[in-house]
């Protein structure tokens, strides 16, 4: 956004600012905020501190003390974040995934050698948790965890030379006590109930097979009663939904036998079982790629939806033994020898299926988001040391996206083409 852009909208953003972090109490601690926000808008390449400052004609120890020492708590300002989110995209799912931000050295808090998807490979980073609120044409993060990893933990080591190492590090970036490791997964159960005590409601969880892989991440998700489209691997097993548990004849020795399925099989097999005479081909949103053979752009291929019995032995089963049903939605592309994803699901038995493949093709509008987030506001950007700094420039990362997503969404001329 360039200055002029700005300028014009300059009203609204304060307006926007006082709002969203009416929770800091000193006006000149919001004012900042303010600054901080356009710095980030601003046009420049980076959006580390000393470049931004150097744009707005400001000394750039104003937005480092704001952001990496001042004691400001971003909770209360995402809480907002998340209500004007919701309240302006009317998500039709929430959706969970992660994203790395690349370092070059061991400075910056939670940093390690570990596999982030959006490096491709294992590599130093930091990895971040975040949920979002999508529809087709908006979506906006509601919240963010920093993970951190085992190697941050110190009472995760038994060596005590190398706890004590870990010890000083945590101390050298300030990180909190309390804040230990947990899975990216467990990450996320913990921001859908922050989020629903905040009051929001999530209409259906989505995310990748990183998460839907877990069959315990899927069980806890139901537990909350929360619908959800996850993807998971081929190998997955599962039984078809008309398999029942049967008691094999007892031998008249020893203990009476249970009530057992038999044996359950791959999402995989389940769907080659249905062959390619049940496939559907869905056209799930257009794209902006046209071409002589798709001037429509439309993004289109082949889908099935079973319903199935997922099997696992973390899934509760009632009195008679007998295991929920779910979806298994499977997309088989045109000349693909066997399906290439799937995914479970636990909405409704009557849900359309271009509704499953829409809410499962979602996740694409997250994509969106980071790339967004990093390439034009800089969330990858922050070069500070410390465990709350990371913190406040994420939430005022997000709350500059929210304001230019609004902005998109009320008066596109304002912001130009998305």
């Amino acid at each position: 956004m360039d200055s002029a852009a700005l300028t014009d909208v300059g009203e609204r953003l304060d307006a926007f600012v006082d709002e969203v972090f009416s929770s800091l109490k000193r006006k000149d601690q919001r004012a900042t905020a303010g600054v901080y926000a356009r710095g980030l808008m601003l046009d420049g390449r980076r959006k580390s501190m000393q470049p931004m400052a150097d744009r707005l004609g400001i000394d750039h120890q104003r937005l480092q003390q704001f952001v990496t020492t001042s004691p400001w708590d971003p909770v209360p300002v995402r809480k907002t974040l998340s209500r004007k989110a919701c309240d302006l995209i009317a998500p039709d799912a929430w959706v969970i995934d992660d994203t790395g931000f690349a370092k070059d050295g061991d400075a910056s808090p939670c940093v390690a050698r570990q596999y982030s998807g959006t490096l491709g490979k294992v590599g130093n980073c930091q990895v971040a948790v975040s949920v979002h609120a999508a529809t087709d044409t908006a979506s906006a993060p509601l919240d963010w965890r920093l993970y951190l990893p085992e190697s941050w933990d110190d009472q995760r080591c038994d060596d005590p030379e190398t706890a004590s190492a870990i010890t000083a590090r945590r101390r050298r970036n300030a990180i909190p006590d309390e804040e230990r490791y947990r899975t990216k997964a467990v990450m996320a159960l913990e921001m859908l109930d922050e989020l629903t005590s905040w009051g929001r409601t999530p209409p259906v969880i989505v995310a990748d097979a990183g998460y839907g892989d877990s069959a315990t991440f899927r069980q806890s998700l139901t537990d909350r009663d929360l619908p959800y489209v996850v993807a998971v691997k081929g190998a997955t097993l599962a039984h078809p939904a008309d398999s029942v548990p049967a008691t094999a004849e007892y031998s008249g020795r020893g203990r009476p036998p249970t009530r057992r399925y038999p044996t359950a099989v791959t999402c995989t097999d389940l769907v080659l079982a249905a062959g390619v005479e049940a496939l559907t081909e869905i056209t799930w949103r257009h794209g902006t790629k046209t071409g002589p053979a798709n001037p429509a752009a439309a993004m289109r291929s082949r889908f099935v939806a079973l319903r199935i019995r997922p099997a696992n032995r973390t899934i509760p089963r009632d009195e008679d033994g007998v295991l929920p049903q779910a979806w298994l939605l499977a997309e088989w592309p045109a000349g693909a020898g066997q399906p290439t994803d799937f995914w479970l699901s636990t909405l409704p038995e009557d849900t359309p299926l271009p509704e499953l493949v829409r809410l499962a093709k979602i996740r694409w509008r997250i994509e969106h988001d980071y790339r967004e987030l990093k390439t034009g506001l800089g969330l990858d950007h922050f070069e500070g040391r410390s465990w709350l700094g990371w913190h406040h420039h994420v939430t005022l990362v997000t709350a500059a996206h929210l304001f230019l997503t609004s902005l998109r969404l009320t008066d596109p001329k304002a912001v130009g083409r998305d």
